[in-house]
């Protein structure tokens, strides 16, 4: 076995174009085959490998597999949401690396957000105190866009096509009925808002709904939502707002933890009893993040309570990470290109490294670079949209993040299509041991 073998990972949250990066692995290491062997595929990631699923990746997908595997959304391998310790002297370590030496791997990739890069930091840093010669790479990916070094991330843009497209046929649905009404859109983005953000696409002109965007970055106030919403009440008969599921108040309470006394008493009513729970805080998943949801629905009844108006919420949830009808083709090829650059820097000696998207543009014209960052740079940290973005109001964006965004929305993915709906490749269950 003088060639070292590929395997690869995918992790966190699917996108619609996690896939495209994958494909660019597979594809870019096919064509290195007189350096790569095999081509593996861990299933359900990190925590999955551990149990020994993984799949021949090389030998089981056909060229014809490959290209609808580009335009498949979410994750064809399996996720998974799986902290490493933080001890490297964890027994957890050798563990893995013995099944990695067993596969005669050389090349690990991770395709993932933040706390994937954690897994390819501390991967590679076990590796380089060992020395063990095995290069890890992480090819960045999420809708939130949030990790840093990186301009963008694969699967923001896709995303923020479905957002900016669907906010559009719910701003048309809700102007038809003549009466007053508010409706609210709860969007994905726990500290950072770019996402939420996209929704100032779907105005077709200056005045056009959504009228009100609200960012976790700013600091949430009830007092000034409420006027807000009826100074636009005041102008138009349908308000849409659009609205992060981590939007918080002044103090860090996120909205969607309020309970029945705290509301009561952001509408000026008596306070209820004091056994009733003033917050219900939010639980927890495994790398500690607050699992958010709900914001809207406690916006829907303020706004009912308040105003007395028609109101509903709605929440997209997870139909904004895995819609492949809507990806971007801008998207889906930025992140297929990323997989293969990550399989170029890992044949050229590079290791703990994360593959990044790097604009170079000036006014007129969008052109993309690529390049590799320290991954220990990059983990544990996040980007939030610049302040400078966000309106003096804090309820709307800026012509610089419109800017930002529109060249990463461009070209459609056109999929193809078997009895009327998209055709997407399905993985096979079958695994190795």
């Amino acid at each position: 076995m003088s060639e070292k073998n590929v395997i690869i990972g995918q992790s966190g949250g699917p996108t619609a174009v996690i896939n495209a990066s994958l494909c660019g692995i597979i594809r870019e290491s096919l064509a290195r085959k007189n350096q790569i062997g095999a081509i593996y595929g861990m299933v359900h990631g990190i925590e999955g490998f551990l149990d020994d699923w993984y799949m021949d990746l090389g030998t089981e997908l056909s060229q014809d597999d490959l290209e609808l595997l580009r335009l498949t959304p979410a994750a064809y391998l399996g996720s998974c949401r799986y902290k490493l310790p933080e001890d490297l002297d964890s027994e957890i370590y050798p563990l893995l690396f013995a099944k990695l030496d067993k596969l005669n791997i050389g090349y690990f990739f991770y395709i993932g957000g933040n706390d994937s890069m954690d897994t390819v930091s501390k991967l590679s840093r076990y590796a380089a105190k060992n020395s063990l010669d095995v290069h890890f790479i992480g090819i960045p990916k999420t809708i939130d866009n949030d990790l840093i070094l990186t301009d963008h991330t694969p699967g923001f843009g896709s995303a923020a096509k479905y957002v900016a497209s669907t906010v559009r046929e719910i701003v048309l649905d809700s102007s038809v009925y003549r009466q007053k009404s508010v409706t609210i859109i709860e969007l994905m983005g726990r500290h950072a808002g770019w996402l939420t953000a996209a929704s100032v696409l779907a105005r077709k002109h200056k005045g056009d709904n959504p009228a009100l965007i609200y960012l976790p970055e700013r600091p949430f106030s009830l007092e000034q939502f409420a006027k807000d919403i009826e100074t636009e009440l005041g102008q138009r008969r349908s308000v849409v707002v659009c609205v992060s599921e981590g939007i918080a108040d002044s103090e860090g309470t996120f909205l969607c933890e309020y309970g029945d006394q705290k509301l009561q008493a952001c509408l000026g009513r008596e306070p209820a009893p004091a056994d009733d729970a003033q917050i219900s805080p939010a639980m927890v998943d495994i790398f500690g993040h607050k699992m958010l949801t709900g914001c809207g629905k406690v916006l829907e009844r303020f706004v009912r309570e308040r105003f007395g108006v028609k109101v509903r919420s709605a929440e997209l949830n997870v139909s904004q990470r895995c819609c492949g009808i809507l990806a971007s083709m801008t998207d889906i090829e930025e992140a297929e290109k990323a997989g293969e650059e990550g399989v170029r820097y890992a044949l050229n000696g590079q290791t703990g490294i994360m593959v990044a998207l790097i604009r170079k543009n000036d006014m007129d014209h969008y052109k993309l670079e690529f390049c590799p960052v320290d991954v220990n740079a990059v983990c544990n940290r996040e980007k939030t949209v610049p302040i400078s973005w966000i309106s003096e109001e804090g309820n709307d964006m800026t012509e610089e993040y419109i800017h930002y965004l529109l060249p990463l929305i461009e070209g459609n993915a056109n999929p193809p299509m078997k009895d009327g709906l998209p055709a997407y490749l399905y993985r096979k269950i079958k695994f190795s041991n």
